[in-house]
C-alpha cells in the first residue's frame, strides 16, 4: 500500500490523515466559514489579485506581535488579498498598532461635551493605521476567520487549502501559526470535569499530526508555501530549515531566532539562502523585519508563477 500522504507521529505509528478527520469533530463554525472562503475566492478570482492565507496564533503568545504585522505588507504594499486564519482572542491586523504599548483607550479623552477625541499627539499614526485598514475594508481584500483548538484549526486549514485549490499556482499559504505540538484525542477525554479529590494527575498526549506533507502532496500541490522554523540554537537553524524543505517538499522556509526574531531572520530555499536584518537606524526608525523580507517573497512568488506558465506551455 502506498504511503503518500501519511503521517509520521514520530513513534513508528504511521496514520492516513483522513483518520485523524474521521475521528474527529470539525467546529460548529466550519461551513459558513467555508461559504465565507468560497464567496472571497470567487471573488478575488474574477479580479485577478492573488491571495495570500496566513495562518496565526497558537500557544505562543509572544510571536502574536510578529505575526500579525505580515498583514500591512501582503495587503497594502503587495497587493495580495489575505484570508487571515488566526486565535481566537488574539491581536488583529491593523488594531494591533493600537495595543503594542498603550491601551486602545489611552489614545481617547473624553471632552467637555461628552464628545470623545484622540489626543494630538496620536492623531497621525491613527489617522496613518486608519486610512490602511479602511482601504482593506472597501476594497475587501481581508478575511478573518478564527479558531480555538488544536482540532478547529487543522479543520479550518483544510477546509481553506481544499478552497484555494482552485487558484494553482496563484496562491500563496504562508504558515505562521505555532500549532501545539501534543493534543488529547477525543476518544480519550473525559466527559465531565476531572475532579481534584483523587490528588495528582497524569496525562497521556499524542503527538499533533503534522499536516504539511498532505498540504503539499494533496492539498495544494501547485500552491507556493512558506513555513516557519523557530530554534535557540544559530549552529543548527539551517541545517533543521534545510532538513524541512527536503521533508515536506515546499518553496522556502523562514528561519529565525528566538532571541532575535523580530530583527533578524534567513530565507531558505532549495537553492539559496538570504538573511535580512534590521540595522541600529531600521529600528531607531520603528522599521518591521517584514518590509525587509516580504518584497524577496513576492518576487519568488512570481518565479514560481513564471515557472508554471512555462511549463504549461512546453505541455501543449
Amino acid at each position: 500500500m502506498s504511503n503518500k500522504g501519511l503521517l509520521d507521529y514520530g513513534n513508528g505509528e504511521v496514520i492516513n490523515p483522513d483518520t485523524y478527520f474521521e475521528n474527529h469533530q470539525p467546529p460548529k463554525s466550519l461551513e459558513e466559514s467555508e461559504r465565507r472562503v468560497q464567496e472571497f475566492v470567487s471573488t478575488h478570482r474574477k479580479t485577478g489579485r492573488r491571495i495570500v492565507l496566513i495562518t496565526s496564533g497558537g500557544t505562543t503568545v509572544p510571536l502574536e506581535n510578529q505575526t500579525v504585522r505580515f498583514i500591512d505588507n501582503f495587503s497594502a504594499e503587495a497587493g495580495y488579498a489575505v484570508v487571515f486564519m488566526h486565535r481566537q482572542f488574539s491581536l488583529q491586523p491593523y488594531g494591533r498598532h493600537y495595543h503594542s504599548v498603550n491601551d486602545f483607550l489611552d489614545f481617547l479623552e473624553l471632552n467637555n461635551d461628552a464628545s470623545i477625541s484622540v489626543y494630538p499627539q496620536y492623531v497621525p499614526k491613527m489617522k496613518s493605521i486608519l486610512e490602511k485598514y479602511q482601504k482593506v475594508k472597501k476594497e475587501g481584500t481581508l478575511l478573518i476567520l478564527d479558531f480555538v483548538t488544536v482540532v478547529d484549526y487543522l479543520f479550518l486549514l483544510r477546509s481553506v487549502c481544499r478552497i484555494m485549490e482552485s487558484l494553482k499556482e496563484t496562491a500563496m499559504y504562508y504558515l505562521a501559526a505555532a500549532v501545539s505540538d501534543f493534543f488529547i484525542p477525543m476518544t480519550r477525554m473525559v466527559e465531565h470535569k476531572i475532579q481534584s479529590a483523587g490528588g495528582g494527575l497524569t496525562l497521556t498526549m499524542d503527538q499533533v499530526p503534522k499536516f504539511l506533507k498532505p498540504m503539499v502532496t494533496n492539498w495544494v500541490p501547485q500552491g507556493f508555501i512558506v513555513s516557519f522554523k523557530l530554534e535557540t540554537d544559530p549552529s543548527i537553524l539551517v541545517l533543521k530549515s534545510r532538513q524541512a524543505l527536503v521533508r515536506y517538499g515546499h518553496q522556502i522556509v523562514i528561519g529565525n531566532l528566538l532571541q532575535t526574531r523580530k530583527t533578524e531572520v534567513v530565507l531558505i530555499t532549495k537553492d539559496s539562502e538570504a538573511t535580512f536584518k534590521l540595522s541600529g537606524e531600521d529600528i531607531r526608525n520603528i522599521v518591521e523585519i517584514e518590509s525587509k523580507f516580504v518584497p524577496e517573497l513576492v518576487k519568488s512568488h512570481d518565479e514560481w508563477i513564471q515557472q508554471h506558465h512555462i511549463s504549461s506551455s512546453r505541455s501543449l
